[in-house]
């Protein structure tokens, strides 16, 4: 299976692909473009941008988040299919569907943790239960007055103040916000991994992972370059 697109299905689809694709894209050249104006302002002017690493750090953060479902959706996550190589075809099929199995609970683990470190930035409550939620934590301590280091706000600062900082003022952008990133990715990273073992099931899909093939496209590069 090949590290490409699933075709959309749908006009819906094909616009949620397209808008998946253009907010990596665009994340993508935030950070090279915040990078570079910082660049040019301390080695042309002697000045830089006080919070443009840490806007780099949060945007590359919301990337690789982004990504991770995004590989689930196209199929370009590596693995290894040594073993699956020399299944039957049934085999293959049922041990494909088993991984996906212990995919999709991995990844509702870490949707859990992921809400688990993101809620109390935002005011709300943990759930309970190590494992599996049992419920909400009441006595989840509130942490919606916790900045970051120096990115200020762009936007409803006075709302934000009222709503998760008890009128109380923020000098810089509350963390929930850039943290808010770390659930929706797990969220959407579960949510791909889902309709991939269901694509799978299906027999629309062959495997969760690039496969050997990325192994072939290597060695044809390889080999494009020797007798370059």
């Amino acid at each position: 299976m090949s590290g490409t697109h699933d075709a959309p299905s749908s006009k819906l689809g094909h616009m949620i692909s397209h808008i998946e694709e253009t907010i990596i894209a665009t994340l993508l050249g935030l950070m090279v473009l915040v990078t570079f104006a910082n660049v040019v302002l301390r080695y042309g002017f002697g000045l830089s941008l006080l919070w443009g690493l840490e806007v780099t750090l949060i945007l590359f953060a919301w990337l690789v988040l982004f990504g991770i479902s995004y590989g689930f959706k196209i199929t370009a996550h590596l693995g290894v299919d040594a073993i699956l190589n020399m299944a039957g075809t049934r085999l293959r099929k049922a041990m494909v569907i088993f991984s996906a199995l212990m995919c999709i609970a991995y990844g509702g683990l870490m949707m859990k943790g992921a809400w688990d470190y993101w809620a109390p930035f935002g005011g709300f409550q943990q759930t309970t239960g190590r494992i599996i939620p049992t419920g909400f934590d009441e006595n989840t301590r509130d942490q919606g007055w916790y900045e970051t280091d120096f990115v200020p706000i762009p936007f409803a600062q006075t709302y934000l103040e009222d709503t998760f900082n008890m009128g109380e003022e923020y000098e810089n952008l509350p963390r929930f916000i850039p943290y808010f990133m770390l659930p929706f990715g797990m969220a959407l990273m579960l949510l791909r991994i889902v309709q991939a073992t269901v694509a799978v099931a299906r027999g629309q899909r062959s495997s969760m992972i690039v496969s050997h093939e990325a192994e072939e496209a290597v060695q044809e590069v390889a080999h494009m370059n020797k007798d370059a």
